[in-house]
């Protein structure tokens, strides 16, 4: 009989508690990080072990012994100007080769890409990021790839899913639908992130990167308008583009164009999107209680 194989989270947030669920039901042993006390309080409650990375002596010895025993790694923190938090401490592990893991996904952006104009966004293209934090995941993938661990890249595009998604725009009075002519946004459930993370880590040698996105490129405006006709609201009017009036983060997201390719992903992994489109994916949110 074989020890359950121990999957180590980098952080904890959307788009790993998508897959948490999923490996606890392969029988995996989970330990999440987390930098907040009640955060920790709340994956205990998931019967998960937890790191509280507080910058102790004893959280950096934990999260080395973690990662030393670890089969599988998933990475979602995000960077800062300093690169990826974690890398530094487990480098040295690294290139010791003090480790187990046979799969380290990282959990990043297609916003490397940049602005393509509306044209597509393939895995083989050159990283050509335009906003700050785009530059940052980048270097974090490099770095990541230049340990010389095991690593896979998955580069989401927008990420929605139960609790995060136009519906709570929507209800609290904040949603907008912007008027940018040819302008589309490719977005991913995280249920479709935890199936294709899934399926790479059952096909470790699949090297990627792999973009994930689902099949339909389209307008905000136009998932706002269909969300709120799904629960019954009246959609806000149209808005030309006025970026002078938005905040620096709203006028970021509407800053680059670009439709992104999930053909790898299907290639290589036989990953296919249970939610090709955002309405097929704002319907199960909506079935789903969301």
């Amino acid at each position: 009989m074989t020890d359950a194989p121990l999957t180590l989270f980098l952080g904890y947030g959307f788009c790993a508690a998508a897959l948490a669920p999923h490996l606890k039901k392969r029988s995996h042993t989970l330990i999440a990080t987390t930098r907040s006390a009640q955060k920790a309080q709340d994956i205990g409650a998931l019967g998960y072990d937890v790191i509280l990375t507080d910058g102790s002596v004893s959280a950096e010895r934990a999260l080395s012994q973690a990662f030393q025993k670890a089969r599988y790694v998933v990475c979602s923190a995000p960077p800062g100007a300093q690169g990826d938090p974690f890398l530094p401490a487990l480098l040295p592990l690294i290139t010791a080769g003090d480790y187990q893991a046979q799969w380290i996904g990282y959990i990043s952006t297609t916003g490397i890409y940049g602005d393509r104009q509306g044209g597509w966004a393939f895995e083989d293209d050159a990283p050509r990021p335009g906003q700050r934090r785009s530059h940052w995941r980048a270097g974090a993938e490099a770095s990541w790839i230049a340990s010389g661990a095991p690593v896979r890249l998955f580069r989401c595009a927008g990420i929605y899913g139960p609790g995060r998604s136009v519906f709570d725009k929507i209800r609290e009075g904040t949603a907008k639908r912007v008027d940018k002519p040819g302008q589309v946004f490719s977005r991913i459930h995280t249920e479709d992130i935890a199936r294709a993370l899934l399926a790479s880590m059952d096909q470790p040698d699949a090297p990627g990167p792999f973009n994930l996105a689902d099949d339909c490129p389209a307008p905000q405006h136009e998932v706002i308008a269909h969300a709120c006709g799904l629960i019954g609201a009246p959609a806000p009017p149209l808005e030309p583009f006025a970026p002078d009036r938005m905040s620096a983060m709203a006028a970021s997201f509407y800053a680059e164009n670009r439709r992104v390719s999930n053909a790898r992903a299907k290639a290589q992994l036989g990953w296919r999107p249970l939610y090709p489109n955002y309405q097929s994916g704002l319907a199960a949110i909506l079935a789903a209680g969301g």
